[in-house]
This record gives C-alpha cells, sequence and structure tokens, in this order.
C-alpha cells in the first residue's frame, strides 16, 4: 500500500502527524481562549498548509472554533526556502557638508561596512558622489545587518546597492517619463526672456529656442517690439504629474517681419539636428558671436584707438563681460596660436578650413589643453575674458578673418552647416510633414482659446 505514494508525501505525512500530536498535548483547557495552529496535507502538489485554528469558549454553546487561512506566503514547500521577512528602511536628505562616513554612522553602521559597500562589485563606487538634495536609504534585514543602500539623485536615477553572496553590488535604474507635446506661444514687448517667461517657457527652452535661431538671430540686437514667437515642445510627465520640460519639436520666430520655422529631425543614423522645412540645417559653420554679451566697440576701420590715441582700424568686435566669462570657439578649426600676442595679451588664434581665421584677444586665461596644433570644435570653451594687453577694461576682442582681409562678423555671410543628404530626403520630408502638420494642429488650438479668451 505504501509503495503507491512517492517518498516525499510519506515524509511530510509524518512530519505533519508528529506536529498535530504535539499541538494535542500542548493545547489549553475549553476555557482558556486560544489560537490553534491546523495543517493541510497535499499529497499531490506535495506542500503543507499552515493555518490558525481560533478557539473559544465551549461554555456558550456556539462552535468550537473557526478556520482562517493563512495568506499563500505561509505555504511551505516541501523543498525550497521560507520567504524572507521585508526590510526595514530609513531614509536620510542629504545636507550640505554631510559625508558618507557621517551618513552611515546616522544609520547605525561603521566605517568598515561603508567601505565593503563602495569597494563592491558594478556601479557601487558611485555611491562616493553626493550632492546636496539628494536622498540616501538604508535597508536592515531582521538580523539587524544591513541589505541594501538607494541613493536617489533625483526623480528618474536612483543608484540601488544590494548585499549578495558575493558581497555588495550596485547598478544605477534610470525612469523614463512620458513626453506630451505643449504649445507656447508670445510677443515681444521687452525682450526675449520676459516674453517667454509670460509664455510659459522654462528658462532652459527660453536658451534653447535662442540657440535654434541664434546662428541668422542676435537676440541682443536684431530684436523688436512685435516679434513673435510659437514653439512646440515636449512636456515630460512622471506618475501623471508634470515635472519637467524636454525638446522643443519645431519652433516659428517672426523676427521684423521675417519668419524663422525650424523642425527638429532624426535622420538613419541617431543624430538630431535642427532644419528648416526645404531641409536647410539651422546651424551654420560658424556662432555669429562666440560669447553672450553687449557690443562695447564695433567694427570700424576708421576707429580711434582707445589708449594709443591714434586712428586705427579696429578690426574686430569688443563684447564687455565680466572677468572670468568663458569664451567659445565660434566654429570647429585647429588651433593656430595659444599664448602672449603683444598688444592683443593672451590670445588665441583658430584656423578654419583653408581661408578663415577667427582671433579672441585679452584673455585672463587660455582654457585647458588649448595649445597649438589642438583640434577644437565648435562651441567648446577656450579661454576667459580678461584685461591682457592693450585693453581698458575686461572684455573680449574677436576678429574674423577671410583669406587673411578683416571682416565684420556680425554681418559677413556665414557659411551653412551640411544640409540634409539627397539620400536622406525622401524619409525627412516625411517626419517632418508630420510634425508641421502637428504644430499647425497646435497654432489652430491656441488661436482659438485666445479668440474665445477676448470676447
Amino acid at each position: 500500500m505504501l509503495k503507491m505514494f512517492p517518498k516525499t508525501h510519506i515524509t511530510i505525512a509524518a512530519v505533519a502527524g508528529v506536529m498535530v500530536t504535539a499541538a494535542a498535548l500542548m493545547s489549553p483547557s475549553s476555557n482558556v481562549e486560544a489560537k490553534r495552529i491546523s495543517y493541510a496535507l497535499d499529497l499531490e502538489q506535495g506542500t503543507l498548509a499552515v493555518s490558525e485554528l481560533i478557539e473559544g469558549s465551549g461554555a456558550s454553546g456556539g462552535p468550537l472554533a473557526t478556520l482562517e487561512p493563512q495568506s499563500p506566503a505561509a505555504v511551505i514547500p516541501a523543498r525550497g526556502k521560507i520567504t524572507e521577512p521585508e526590510l526595514q528602511w530609513q531614509a536620510f536628505e542629504i545636507r550640505s557638508g554631510d559625508t558618507l562616513s557621517t551618513l552611515f554612522k546616522k544609520a547605525g553602521f561603521n566605517d568598515r561596512i561603508m567601505l565593503s559597500v563602495i569597494h563592491g562589485d558594478g556601479e557601487a563606487e558611485k555611491l562616493q558622489r553626493l550632492y546636496a538634495g539628494e536622498t540616501i536609504r538604508f535597508a536592515t534585514d531582521s538580523l539587524g545587518d544591513l541589505a541594501a543602500v538607494e541613493l536617489q539623485r533625483n526623480r528618474l536615477e536612483t543608484l540601488k546597492i544590494q548585499r549578495t553572496e558575493d558581497g555588495f553590488q550596485g547598478q544605477t535604474h534610470l525612469r523614463e517619463p512620458e513626453a506630451r507635446p505643449a504649445f507656447a506661444a508670445g510677443e515681444i514687448d521687452g525682450s526675449l526672456y520676459l516674453a517667454a517667461r509670460e509664455a510659459g517657457l522654462d528658462d532652459r527652452l527660453t536658451m534653447e529656442l535662442a540657440g535654434i535661431f541664434g546662428w541668422d538671430i542676435d537676440f541682443v540686437y536684431d530684436v523688436r517690439k512685435g516679434d513673435r514667437f510659437e514653439v512646440l515642445y515636449e512636456a515630460l510627465y512622471l506618475d501623471g504629474e508634470r515635472f519637467g520640460t524636454g525638446r522643443i519639436l519645431s519652433a516659428r520666430f517672426v523676427n521684423q517681419g521675417e519668419e524663422n520655422v525650424a523642425i527638429l529631425y532624426t535622420d538613419s543614423q541617431g543624430e538630431s539636428d535642427y532644419y528648416t522645412p526645404t531641409g536647410k540645417s539651422m546651424r551654420k559653420a560658424f556662432l555669429r558671436t562666440p560669447i553672450n554679451a553687449r557690443i562695447s566697440s564695433p567694427f570700424n576701420l576708421q576707429r580711434r584707438h582707445p589708449v594709443l590715441n591714434v586712428v586705427r582700424p579696429h578690426e574686430g568686435t569688443d563684447y564687455a563681460a565680466p572677468p572670468g566669462t568663458p569664451i567659445k570657439a565660434a566654429g570647429s578649426g585647429r588651433v593656430r596660436f595659444a599664448g602672449w600676442k603683444g598688444g592683443y595679451g593672451r590670445a588665441v588664434v583658430l584656423q578654419h578650413g583653408d581661408n578663415i581665421t577667427t582671433l579672441y584677444a585679452h584673455m585672463s586665461r587660455i582654457g585647458k589643453g588649448i595649445k597649438s596644433g589642438v583640434k577644437v570644435k565648435q562651441g567648446q570653451t577656450i579661454g576667459y575674458v580678461g584685461s591682457s594687453g592693450l585693453a581698458t577694461g575686461p572684455h573680449l576682442h574677436y576678429e574674423f578673418r577671410v583669406n587673411g582681409a578683416p571682416k565684420n562678423s556680425r554681418t559677413v555671410k556665414l557659411p551653412d552647416a551640411k544640409p540634409i543628404p539627397a539620400s536622406e530626403m525622401s524619409r525627412f520630408k516625411q517626419v517632418t510633414g508630420q510634425r508641421i502638420a502637428q504644430f499647425d494642429r497646435f497654432r489652430e488650438s491656441n488661436q482659438r482659446v485666445a479668440l474665445a479668451g477676448n470676447e
């Protein structure tokens, strides 16, 4: 008869019998309310289910017991591990002056434990880089030992470190926000910054908008009252709550009656940039200005020199700015000269192709790694504003030369960056056509809302 059952089933039945007998011997009298344990043996599945038997006083004549099944976690497999209890967490907001050592001590752990964590595998060493405003959490197990550490850098990024059989192991977890299209429009009365704020754009989007059109429009001198802009951008949501903004998808800027339209396009290689609807790049091979500052002295070939008091051509443009302001390379190229250059003081000269050079003078210091022969990229910091050489105050002197002849950098026609290649044009038209249609729908909706609000 016993051969009909597997050995594991017979073993479980035997264990159950012993436990039931023990429970009967230790059970309280009928006058004492107590909890008893019931065991349900499943020979088919090979499991032992545990339940509590609640006994009441038998004097009432009512039912002596009701059976309350445990949660599924209480089902003990015949072969396997019992589910571990939940971890206990404690969190600390990182403040200025906090160190990793002090935070570990607050959580009840010494430096030895801290070192074992940061010397763990994966990205555990990143725990050493702490910033005020972040949140760090420590988890302990039932024995009080450290089981996990989590560093939440922001709502999207969390460094999670867990204890394993081989020590601590860390990994960065990134959450992907939901991007929804949003629209904003405004008219300039005083400045782009104020108009953008009134339209609901944050500072980052405003700077991005200026950067997109900044190749053709000087936002310090070219913007006029009555200029208009419209922007379709990404509003980012997390858990249904808006918390930030993403990229500008398309934009329109009317400057002194001239319309400029830019569309974000990602090519088949995954590279993204802004183009006109015809496929012309919004970028130029050169920045119009290498620094965001006011002009203190314009290009003038008949100017009287302020220090020497003689008529000497001013072959560049001066931009007044505080000492230490970063100076950007106007275009990609190679460093032709970097050092002291007579009346120019500390200066850098860049060679762009065969026939164009740019000069940046009166620096307080030259950028790190900037030396003769080094390649630089457009927008890379090559130095910092100063007043070295023949200068009356801190400013940048910037020259733009074509075949050695000085040109007014603010009016010279700048060469365009590469347009959409012919092989990509069919895909470009399809994608941008959809984006333009989306932009028009949002613009029309915004106009209807504005008209309804004026009625």
